[in-house]
């Protein structure tokens, strides 16, 4: 780690599986807001409930730490 890099830059970068599972969440999240508004409620329920699973894998991974 550089003088420059804040101390917190190793432990964002240790942790990939995290990272993946983040970038996976931000584009659900962003393919349900250029959506919603022609989903059917079933496409949209459906649409929900995986986000909610993938949030907690999210949650799992955090909590696991990085990976050794």
């Amino acid at each position: 780690m550089t003088e420059t890099q804040p101390p917190t830059f190793d432990a964002r970068r240790s942790n990939f599986i995290l990272r993946a599972l983040i970038d996976e969440m931000l584009e659900q999240v962003r393919e349900l807001d250029r959506t919603s508004k022609t989903m059917s409620l079933d496409d949209r329920a459906a649409a929900e409930l995986a986000l909610e699973q993938l949030m907690a894998r999210v949650r799992r991974a955090a909590l696991r730490g990085p990976a050794a």
